[in-house]
């Protein structure tokens, strides 16, 4: 088995353009998503998976120069970027991470494979609060290889090119798809993480905290300045 972690990202963002190079405390946004996503005890591999023009060629940069891998690939097929970064690494098993997510979580990432294990299923996830009382932005989502394989052959929706696993979720019945529950101290299914927007960047930007911030004490932060 072999679980490869891909984070998605790009810098043409249309709402905040090259916002993955938007110093967040010191630090990149994209470093933030590496270095939180790196603290996973469960994955095995980790690569970002950024689009092939030009203007990626920063981002690239600097994703290696903090050691961490990347795949190139299409700009608007990320169903295609995504199939292609984890057939190239030789993935049974992808989490895929969103790099709007700056405070995405190690240890919850490893709470989603961790439940993946005990609860067979095709699809798992706990990166947004549908159908659990987890913060928008802590987590990932999980999905077989062979899983991923098929849905590359049978998707052919637009939509369902752009967000690549959008495609499970939107034909629901005919997969297993399972969430679950965090623990109490960050169950706050109201509290959003990531950043679509300028006015997300200067909210985070207030904030007191650094990459190595735990869960439970951003949500601590977020309480006492709602």
């Amino acid at each position: 088995m072999k679980i490869v972690g891909i984070i998605q990202a790009r810098l043409g963002s249309s709402r905040l353009p090259y916002k993955m190079m938007l110093c967040l405390h010191g630090h990149p946004i994209i470093e933030w998503v590496v270095r939180r996503v790196r603290s996973s005890r469960r994955l095995d591999f980790v690569v970002a998976a950024i689009p092939e023009s030009k203007e990626n060629d920063l981002l690239e940069k600097y994703i290696l120069s903090l050691g961490t891998a990347v795949y190139r690939g299409s700009e608007d097929d990320v169903l295609d970027r995504i199939y292609k970064t984890a057939t190239f690494h030789g993935a049974t098993h992808v989490v895929r991470i969103c790099a709007d997510n700056p405070l995405v979580s190690g240890e919850e990432i490893d709470r989603l494979i961790e439940f993946y294990d005990k609860h067979p299923c095709d699809y798992a996830y706990n990166h947004m609060p549908r159908g659990n009382t987890y913060p928008d932005g802590f987590g990932a989502e999980i999905v077989s290889y062979e899983l991923l394989d098929h849905i590359y052959r049978t998707a052919i929706e637009k939509c369902h090119r752009e967000h690549c696993l959008s495609f499970i979720v939107d034909n629901h019945g005919r997969f297993d798809i399972r969430t679950f529950n965090p623990p109490e101290e960050i169950s706050e299914p109201d509290l959003r993480l990531d950043i679509d927007t300028f006015d997300d960047y200067c909210r985070l930007s207030t904030m007191d905290f650094t990459i190595e911030t735990a869960p439970h004490e951003v949500v601590k932060l977020f309480k006492k300045n709602p």
